[in-house]
């Protein structure tokens, strides 16, 4: 990988000093605010491809960001929904088992007053 990038960065620089040499005429360069003075063609093309792809990277990672974001907050929002869902199944398991343990509470409630008075009559 690293011989790659190394092939890679020495054609881009070997791009870069073929612009310079065979576009060396001097051009007036004006920045709406600012005029620069006359600079090599080659050179100007470098710093404005450097410019673009910097720019472009910077925009490519808020894009990103904004995406990653978004990514985020759908994967907890279903998160949310599936725990808001099993903490309402859990509530009503615990409403039933509330109404049965009160059920066998009334029933063993009336069951011993009725056990004692048989127990009386024998």
């Amino acid at each position: 990988m690293h011989i790659v990038l190394i092939v890679l960065l020495v054609a881009v620089c070997a791009y870069a000093i073929g612009l310079v040499l065979i576009n060396n005429r001097e051009v007036a360069v004006n920045l709406i605010f600012s005029d620069v003075p006359a600079m090599n063609l080659g050179l100007l093309l470098i710093i404005t491809i450097a410019l673009g792809l910097v720019l472009g990277m910077l925009l490519a990672l808020l894009v990103f960001r904004v995406f990653q974001n978004k990514w985020e907050i759908s994967r907890l929002s279903k998160e949310l929904k599936l725990t808001q869902s099993q903490l309402t199944e859990a509530n009503i398991k615990l409403a039933q088992q509330a109404e049965s343990l009160a059920a066998q509470t009334v029933v063993v409630e009336t069951v011993t007053p009725n056990h004692l008075q048989n127990t009386l009559r024998d």
